[in-house]
C-alpha cells in the first residue's frame, strides 16, 4: 500500500479539527494555521500527480482487508488530476478569503477544510458507498460555507441548495442500496466484473438503480433541468466561497465518468453505456440555456455562475461520446474552466467593493478605484471562459470540437458550441463595457483598499489560462493518457485481483 494516499484526507481532516478548538484563537493565528494546512495538502497532490503520472493504480486499504471488502482509495491519473485541480483552485481561494472575508464566522477555516476533505475523499474512492460519505461530508461544510456572512439574501438560494441536495442524497442512498441487494459489493472494481453477468430481474433493478445513480451526479452537475438552483446560490455566496464551489459541479461529471466507464462502461452487456444516449442532449440543452441565462444576467456573479452551467454542458457532451479524443478535451477544458471562473467570482466581488451602491450589478456607476487592474483582469478571465484566442478556453474548445466524428453528433455539437461561445462573447462584451467604460458624474467615497491577498489569489486564477496554454504540450499529454487509463479498466480491475504489498513510501 502507499502511504501517500491518505495525505490529501488527513492533511484537511487535522487542519480542520485543530480549527474547531481554535475558534477563539486571534485570527491572525488562524489564518496563518488554515493557509499553511491548504499550502502543505497542494504539495502533498502534487507528489501524488507524480506518483500517478507512471500510468500505475495505487491503492490504500484501510484496516489492511483486501479489496473488495473494507474502504479501500484508489490513485490513477483521473484521481491525480482533480486532486491538484483543486489544490490549487484552494490555495488562492482561501488566499482571498485572508483579505477579511473570512470574517464573522470563527469556524470559516475548519469548515473550508472539512470540504476539501470531502472533495478528496470523492476523487480517491473506489467504492460507491464512500462516494456517497464523501458527497455528504463536503455537503455538510458547503451547507455552513454558503451561508457565510450572513443576510437574508443568502437563505432563500440556501435553503433550496440544502433541499435539493438532501433529496439527491436520499436518491443516492437508495440506488446504491438497490445496486448492494443484487450484486453484494459497492466496490466499483468489484462491480465491473460482476454486472456484465446479470439477467432477468437483477439485471433491472441494477438498471434502475444505475439510472437513479446518473440522475443524482447530474443533480451534482447542474444538468438541466436540475440546474436551476445553482445560478442563485452561487451568485449569494461570499466570494471565496464561490471560488471553491467551482469545482462542486466537477465532482458530478467526475463521478459520471469513474462509475459510467468502468462500471457501465462497453463491457458492460446490456447495460454498456448505461444513460449516455440521453446524457449528450441533456448536455446540449444545459450550454444553451447557460447561454441563454448569461445573457440576461443582471449581475456579475450571476453572470459568472451561468458560465458554469456552460460549463458543464460543454464538459459532458463529448464525454457522452465516449471518446478517448473527447474525454481527453474535456479533461483539458475542464482544467481551463474551473480556474478561470473561479477568478472571476473573486474579480467580481473586489469590482462590487469599489463600485459604491452599484455592487457588482450591471448597471452604470462613478468610475471606479484600480479600474485598470480589474478591467485587465476581466479581459483575460472573459476571453478565456468565452473561448477567444489565444487562451486556454479557446485551445480546449478546439480539442473538443476536433474530438467529434464526422455524423449528426458532430453537427449538433459544432453549431450549439460555436454559436453559444459567440453569444457568450456578446453576454461578456455588454458586461465590461457597462461596468469598466460606462461611467457617470461623481466619485465613489472611500471604497476598500485591495489588499496584497486578494488582487494575488484573483491574478494567479486568472493567469492560470495562459499559464496552461504555455504547458498546453505536457496538459495535453497527460489528458490523453488519462484518457486511455479510464477507458482501459482492465488496470482498474487488476486492483482486485493482485495481493497488496506493503510499500516503503
Amino acid at each position: 500500500m502507499n502511504q501517500w494516499l491518505i495525505a490529501p484526507i488527513l492533511i484537511p481532516l487535522l487542519g480542520g479539527i485543530l480549527q474547531v478548538f481554535m475558534g477563539y484563537a486571534p485570527i491572525s493565528l488562524r489564518r496563518t494555521l488554515a493557509l499553511a494546512t491548504t499550502v502543505l495538502l497542494l504539495v502533498a497532490t502534487i507528489v501524488l500527480l507524480l506518483l500517478a503520472n507512471d500510468g500505475q493504480y495505487r491503492l490504500y486499504a484501510f484496516g489492511n482487508w483486501q479489496p473488495p471488502f473494507g474502504i479501500v482509495l484508489v490513485l490513477d491519473r483521473l484521481a491525480a488530476l482533480m486532486l491538484v485541480l483543486t489544490g490549487v483552485l484552494a490555495l488562492f481561494s482561501h488566499l482571498f478569503s485572508l483579505g477579511g472575508y473570512d470574517e464573522g464566522n470563527r469556524q470559516f477555516h475548519g469548515l473550508f477544510l472539512f470540504q476539501l476533505m470531502g472533495l478528496n475523499i470523492a476523487f480517491l474512492t473506489g467504492d460507491l458507498f464512500n462516494l456517497f460519505v464523501a458527497f455528504e461530508v463536503l455537503l455538510i461544510a458547503s451547507y455552513g460555507l454558503l451561508m457565510h456572512g450572513g443576510g437574508t439574501a443568502r437563505t432563500i438560494p440556501g435553503l433550496h441548495y440544502v433541499v435539493l441536495n438532501l433529496v439527491g442524497s436520499a436518491l443516492f442512498l437508495i440506488s446504491v442500496g438497490m445496486i448492494y441487494s443484487v450484486t453484494g459489493t459497492l466496490n466499483m472494481a468489484d462491480l465491473a466484473l460482476r454486472i456484465p453477468d446479470l439477467q432477468g430481474a437483477d439485471l433491472e433493478l441494477v438498471k434502475a438503480g444505475g439510472l437513479m445513480l446518473l440522475v443524482v451526479f447530474g443533480l451534482k452537475a447542474a444538468i438541466l433541468p436540475l440546474s436551476f438552483w445553482l445560478p442563485r446560490a452561487y451568485a449569494r455566496a461570499s466570494a471565496p466561497v464561490a471560488a471553491l464551489f467551482a469545482v462542486m459541479t466537477k465532482v458530478g461529471v467526475y463521478a459520471i465518468l469513474r462509475v459510467y466507464l468502468l462500471v457501465f462502461g462497453d463491457h458492460a452487456g446490456p447495460l454498456a453505456n448505461l444513460g449516455m444516449d440521453w446524457l449528450f442532449p441533456l448536455a446540449l440543452v444545459t450550454l444553451a440555456m447557460g447561454v441563454i441565462g448569461a445573457l440576461g444576467a443582471q449581475s456579475l456573479k450571476t453572470l459568472v455562475a451561468w458560465q458554469v452551467v456552460i460549463s458543464v454542458g460543454t464538459l459532458l457532451a463529448p464525454i457522452a461520446l465516449g471518446s478517448n479524443a473527447g474525454i481527453s478535451a474535456a479533461l483539458f477544458y475542464l482544467l481551463s474552466t474551473t480556474w478561470t471562473v473561479a477568478g472571476l467570482f473573486l474579480l467580481s466581488e473586489l469590482v462590487a467593493s469599489q463600485r459604491g451602491s452599484a455592487g457588482d450589478r450591471i448597471v452604470t456607476a462613478p468610475p471606479m478605484q484600480n479600474r485598470t487592474l480589474l478591467s485587465v483582469f476581466f479581459l483575460v478571465g472573459a476571453v478565456a471562459a468565452a473561448g477567444l484566442p489565444p487562451l486556454s478556453g479557446f485551445f480546449s474548445k478546439v480539442l473538443i470540437l476536433q474530438s467529434v466524428t464526422s455524423g449528426p453528433e458532430m453537427a449538433w455539437l459544432w453549431g450549439i458550441l460555436l454559436v453559444g461561445s459567440f453569444f457568450t462573447v456578446i453576454a461578456y462584451s455588454r458586461a465590461g463595457s457597462i461596468v469598466f467604460w460606462r461611467t457617470v458624474g461623481g466619485h465613489i467615497e472611500d471604497p476598500p483598499r485591495l489588499g496584497g491577498e486578494v488582487r494575488a489569489a484573483t491574478g494567479a486564477l486568472v493567469a492560470l489560462s495562459v499559464i496552461i496554454v504555455a504547458f498546453a504540450g505536457p496538459i495535453n499529454e497527460y489528458t490523453d493518457a488519462t484518457a486511455a487509463q479510464l477507458q482501459d479498466r482492465q488496470g482498474y480491475v487488476q486492483i482486485l485481483q493482485t495481493p497488496m504489498v506493503q510499500e516503503d513510501n
